[in-house]
């Protein structure tokens, strides 16, 4: 079975002035994945969205998405996606039917699809027993889930989400990556910003985007071996230590260690292949720490793209 291809683009690029804020990005997002799209404030994020949405006119470079040409069939692109905001947008003094109906009647739904589609996400988000409830009255999560299926509520086969689970606890935030894995798996596309780097995780493609141009993409296992990530003659260590804040300050002396960083309760550590965990060990002790284990460890993604954006910057 053929991979269909819900938003592609081929340099696309927007300027604004002599400013470029997106510089010739090209992507392929495939039906029914959740497409992970990272970058620092600033880097073109917001901008790229805006032309894939058909709100906002590229400068050059094509792109289409659901297979309507963003430049010359925006209309079309708006009505076949959905839309989810990083701050809630919805009207906090309808309930959660009437912003649904709302939202429905703005999609042109007629009364008895309306009353179907309704129902449904209510279901199919478990705000059932809000229902009736004032949104503005709902708990952060509750009103990430509302704002969710006015964003479904017309059937979109692509959902942009724009740093869906901002502010909210993390119970909810994993409930509502739970939710967004069930409607992939039905067919249904995300284009996900985030800063959680726990969520990227989770995307099966990343793209990174870094002063207005497309740095990497791929899967984040593809993007972890990577060899700028971990350079030819390096290697990857997690020390586990007593009070590590102060024997990380203690090892960074210490020749051959390139680079370290504390990771909940361990440092980690990117140092020249040649030097032995005896020596790390060695060092800490010497300052006065206990060492109760040194291991290897794989890059995260927050190491991947703190790497290639020191690089980058350099």
């Amino acid at each position: 079975m053929a991979i269909e291809t819900v938003v592609k683009t081929d340099k696309l690029t927007r300027k604004f002035g002599d400013f470029t804020a997106v510089d010739e990005v090209s992507i392929e997002v495939t039906k029914g994945s959740i497409f992970g799209f990272l970058g620092p404030n600033g880097s073109g994020k917001t901008t790229l969205i805006r032309m894939l949405c058909g709100v906002l006119e590229p400068t050059s470079g094509d792109a289409t998405v659901n297979g309507f040409d963003v430049l010359t069939q925006p209309e079309e692109v708006k009505r076949s996606i959905g839309y989810m905001s990083q701050s809630f947008s919805l009207y906090r003094d309808l309930d959660v039917e009437e912003n649904l109906e709302f939202f429905g009647g703005i999609y042109g739904l007629d009364r008895k699809r309306l009353a179907k589609r309704k129902q449904e996400v209510i279901d199919l988000t478990g705000l059932g027993p809000y229902k009736d409830r004032p949104s503005g009255q709902l708990s952060g999560g509750w009103k990430q889930r509302l704002a969710l299926a006015a964003a479904l509520i017309h059937e979109p086969q692509l959902v942009f989400l724009d740093e869906p689970t901002a502010g909210i606890d993390p119970v909810a935030r994993r409930s509502l990556w739970d939710l967004l894995f069930v409607l992939a798996s039905q067919g249904i596309t995300f284009f996900v910003t985030t800063h959680y780097m726990d969520e990227a995780e989770r995307c099966g493609q990343i793209g990174y985007i870094y002063l207005s141009r497309l740095m990497v993409m791929g899967s984040p296992e593809e993007l972890k071996v990577l060899p700028a990530v971990t350079p030819k003659g390096t290697r990857r260590i997690s020390i586990s230590v007593d009070h590590a804040p102060q024997a990380m300050v203690a090892l960074r002396s210490m020749p051959g260690i390139l680079d370290s960083t504390l990771v909940e309760a361990e440092i980690h550590v990117v140092l020249k292949e040649d030097v032995p965990d005896s020596a790390v060990k060695k060092c800490i002790e010497a300052a006065g720490f206990t060492v109760k284990q040194v291991r290897p460890v794989e890059p995260s993604l927050e190491d991947v793209f703190v790497t290639l954006t020191r690089s980058l910057s350099s």
